[in-house]
């Protein structure tokens, strides 16, 4: 059996270690009815919105600030929030407070003002606060959003059971099942921008 190379964090000695949820900030990506129906219904979806609002619920006991990201595609989109079909879905729905940034690109941080958000919680890029980022879809946004994370000087960690994606046709013709996707986009992650917590239940309060 082949052996794993070690991985970019190992090798540059950056930290696996999960963080604590009362010391991060939550970030909830993209949580739409875009993906609950429709041509883009991810493939567990339900599952990964039931963990999501486990983890809402659970940051909001430990204080742990939390900012929602909803994606603007424009009117008679999938992802039009002026419609049911772009809004957030109710199980996660901002609660009084919370801020909510609208983006228009997979990294929640292009041409938005999530860093000023985040200044605003005293987690200004560079000052290595832990983020907790969960949403859909796992390859996409997710994905881009905790690479730019890393890139900003953050220390990002993705909540794998609250992320989901969907099916897709690889170069080859062949399909890619969302399991393997997903399973890719999570790899990619830990080996340079961030840690995964395989389920909420492994952050600690």
């Amino acid at each position: 059996m082949t052996q794993p190379s070690k991985s970019l964090r190992e090798v540059v000695g950056l930290g696996n270690e999960l963080p604590k949820l009362g010391d991060s900030i939550v970030v909830m990506i993209d949580f739409q009815n875009t993906y609950r129906t429709g041509v883009m219904a991810l493939e567990g979806a339900e599952e990964a919105l039931a963990a999501g609002a486990r983890l809402l619920e659970r940051a909001r006991a430990a204080g742990a600030p939390v900012v929602h990201v909803l994606n603007d595609g424009g009117e008679g989109t999938p992802y039009d929030i002026r419609a049911e079909i772009g809004a957030i879905s109710d199980e996660v729905a901002p609660a009084e407070g919370e801020a909510v940034v609208v983006k228009g690109f997979p990294n929640s941080f292009h041409e938005t003002n999530l860093g000023d958000v985040l200044t605003g919680l005293d987690a200004a890029p560079g000052s290595g606060k832990n983020l907790i980022i969960a949403g859909f879809m796992t390859h996409m946004c997710v994905n881009y959003t905790t690479q730019g994370a890393f890139n900003l000087g953050y220390s990002p960690t993705v909540v794998a059971e609250a992320t989901a994606t969907r099916n897709l046709t690889a170069p080859d013709g062949s399909v890619v099942p969302a399991a393997a996707l997903q399973s890719a986009a999570l790899t990619t992650i830990t080996d340079l921008f961030g840690t995964v917590a395989p389920t909420v239940d492994a952050l600690r309060a």
